[in-house]
């Protein structure tokens, strides 16, 4: 199997693709897919992503009606032996117990794709990778600027890259 790229983001709350950081979209030009965890702001930044190229993407808890309408708050994604899910808890709520809350959303997952919390993690819990890039634009209470990276081959590796 070939290596694929793919570029996730989260809360951006944003309203277009000119909010977001030039390096970020000068990366996720290059991805075979973008994947975005929900919070973006406005249906322009969804439509802009789509136009970036293969786009996947769950609505988030601050998400007006008209992104609801186009996205699902779920999602699983099967890239070559693994599966993806993508998630942005809307019920909101405290980042504690985060994880153990989202992982009761999917049966058979390998990654579990998630934001909210505007914080970065890039780790494996009981053979499940929890990957959440952070906020992409800084929105507080981010600790940073920052998006992921996720390479599938023979295994799902991800990156958190600071901006």
């Amino acid at each position: 199997m070939m290596d694929m790229k793919i570029g996730v983001l989260s809360d951006s709350h944003a309203s277009d693709l000119e909010d977001l950081p030039k390096k970020a979209l000068d990366v996720l030009c290059g991805m075979d897919l973008i994947v975005h965890a929900g919070d973006y702001r406005g249906k322009r930044l969804l439509d802009g992503l789509r136009k970036l190229g293969n786009f996947k993407g769950v609505y988030g808890n601050m998400d007006p009606i008209e992104i609801r309408r186009e996205l699902p708050s779920i999602e699983v994604l099967e890239v070559g032996k693994f599966k993806i899910g993508i998630v942005h808890p809307s019920e909101g709520g405290s980042p504690f117990g985060l994880e153990k809350r989202i992982r009761k959303k999917f049966e058979r997952v390998d990654v579990i794709v998630y934001g909210h919390t505007h914080r970065a993690k890039n780790k494996v819990v009981e053979g499940i990778l929890y990957f959440n890039p952070g906020s992409v634009t800084g929105a507080f209470p981010s600790l940073y600027t920052s998006f992921g990276i996720l390479t599938v081959d023979e295994e799902v590796k991800g990156r958190i890259v600071k901006i």
